[in-house]
């Protein structure tokens, strides 16, 4: 039953996704990278917020949330400020550029130089950290689920490898035949989906704790966990208070504002209007995103009294334990939409970086449209296969696969989201300063992160790094500046009118985050 209804919603999403999307022309690059720029509101929050609540992130936060409770929540609250941020400050920007990638606005800003370079980061992040996590995360919550190391009878981690090579072949398909209709379409029907079956977990969990009653299963958690609620994290914790103010804004800034995986999917917005809606009722929903990616690791470590050996597989065996077995294969799919979700983000943003900013700059200036989508596809293929080969091989890691992943990412995430933002508020500092800075950033981060090993946390050390960063852009610029001062131009590919109700909204969502986090303190 579980595998026919996970079979059924499936193919479901897929003939949904294929028939929305019959009419778009995806032999343009701008069909292909961006829907035809024809998203609107919802379909753009939809497809944000299943883009972010994949697996590494459902997996990967409630394996923190498992061994350190609440104060992992400290990133669902700083994302939708930075949502709120993007909509106000960043996404007009953009839009007013009418660009397809964020490494052509830093062209436009800096040059080619600063281009291929971000876009060679964005390229290597994806393909070793972003891809591979979301595959492991996937196939690890997959295989718990199902029992598929039983089914084949396999060990664990040779089964891994099945699960990984079967979603990555699936995704693979719907990112680089579909184009990025294809992907938000699909997203935006699995976002609700797991949105239902995402707050089910924590609820079955809470009524098997409080034997049917979810109030007094909660009394029951908070009493016997008390440490696990304590939302303000101490010096000895993943998340340590203090790194709010430091990597934690870095990592969520850069995340949702200049992450082009994330930041594709309002780029495709047909005006500006639509955009800024799409990221505000993604920010608003993201409210409610502890309840799904926070409680229900705790909530695990409760029924298996801390008994489990790998963090990470805390999740999808609370599913297994507290939900239904009718339920089981539905939220299976679902959570296989949101493995494809994020895979097919990345892999189609992948595809364009590639086709726009190295095919057509460097292989082929000529390129027709066809051509570049083409070349784009092609190595979105080498990427998938690069991916598969190697997420099997993060089974198990230290620390949990979300902490890799943030720490991995703060080598791109630190540079990118310095530059782009001194990019936007300066007018004088020049490439080549952006060009060392870049080049600073990420050598120093390795090295002091990966060989001094310094005993602070990588939040802190990114949040140190960063204002390093900013300030040798500025003094580089004093003895190299830019000729003449930067002036942006309006492009004129969209509307870019605001929302009229951007500031009641945005500012709306800003306070109701803000006072969540105080009352859990």
């Amino acid at each position: 039953m579980g595998i026919l209804s996970f079979v059924a919603f499936t193919l479901l999403v897929a003939v949904i996704a294929w028939w929305s999307t019959r009419k778009t022309n995806e032999k343009s690059s701008d069909g292909y990278f961006l829907g035809g720029r024809s998203l609107t509101g919802p379909v753009i929050a939809g497809s944000l917020l299943l883009t972010n609540l994949s697996t590494e992130q459902i997996v990967g936060m409630n394996g923190v949330s498992f061994r350190d409770g609440l104060p992992i929540m400290a990133y669902e609250v700083v994302a939708a400020i930075a949502m709120v941020f993007t909509a106000f400050i960043l996404l007009p920007k953009y839009l007013k550029s009418g660009i397809a990638t964020i490494p052509q606005f830093l062209e436009k800003r800096y040059g080619k130089s600063t281009k291929t370079i971000v876009s060679l980061l964005f390229l290597l992040g994806y393909a070793i950290s972003m891809l591979p996590t979301v595959l492991y995360s996937g196939a690890l919550a997959i295989n718990t689920m199902f029992d598929i190391p039983q089914s084949l009878g396999m060990e664990p981690e040779p089964a891994l490898w099945v699960t990984v090579w079967a979603i990555g072949i699936i995704g693979s398909i719907y990112a680089i035949f579909g184009g990025l209709k294809a992907v938000a379409v699909s997203d935006s029907i699995n976002a609700v989906g797991l949105i239902i079956g995402g707050s089910l977990i924590p609820i079955f969990g809470l009524m098997k704790i409080g034997d049917g009653n979810i109030i007094t299963g909660l009394q029951k958690l908070t009493t016997a966990l008390p440490e696990k609620f304590d939302i303000i994290g101490g010096p000895d914790s993943d998340v340590p208070f203090w790194t709010l103010f430091t990597g934690m804004i870095i990592v969520n800034f850069y995340y949702w504002g200049t992450n082009q995986a994330i930041i594709q999917r309002a780029l495709g917005a047909k005006n500006l209007k639509e955009g800024q809606k799409g990221l505000l009722l993604a920010a608003f929903i993201k409210i409610l995103g502890p309840f799904i990616v926070v409680l229900p690791g705790i909530i695990a470590f409760y029924i298996f009294n801390g008994d489990i050996a790998n963090a990470d597989e805390a999740y999808p065996m609370v599913v297994k334990a507290v939900l239904p077995v009718a339920f089981i294969g539905f939220f299976a799919a679902v959570l296989f939409g949101a493995i494809l979700s994020s895979f097919n983000s990345a892999l189609n943003s992948s595809v364009t970086l590639f086709g726009l900013d190295f095919y057509k700059e460097y292989f082929n200036h000529n390129a027709s449209e066809k051509q570049i989508v083409r070349a784009g596809k092609t190595f979105g293929i080498v990427l998938a296969l690069f991916s598969m080969a190697i997420a099997p091989l993060l089974y198990g890691v230290e620390g949990g696969i979300f902490t890799y992943l943030q720490e991995l990412n703060g080598t791109h995430s630190v540079p990118i989201l310095a530059i782009i933002l001194v990019g936007i508020f300066s007018k004088k500092v020049s490439g080549k300063a952006a060009n060392i800075a870049i080049l600073f950033s990420v050598v120093t981060y390795l090295t002091t992160l990966y060989v001094i090993k310094p005993d602070i946390s990588f939040l802190h050390l990114m949040g140190i790094l960063f204002v390093l960063t900013v300030i040798i852009m500025f003094v580089v610029s004093k003895f190299v500046p830019r000729e003449t001062e930067y002036v942006q131009e309006y492009t004129k590919q969209v509307d870019i009118t605001s929302w009229k109700y951007l500031k009641p909204v945005g500012y709306t969502i800003v306070a109701i985050v803000v006072g969540v986090y105080i009352y859990l303190s």
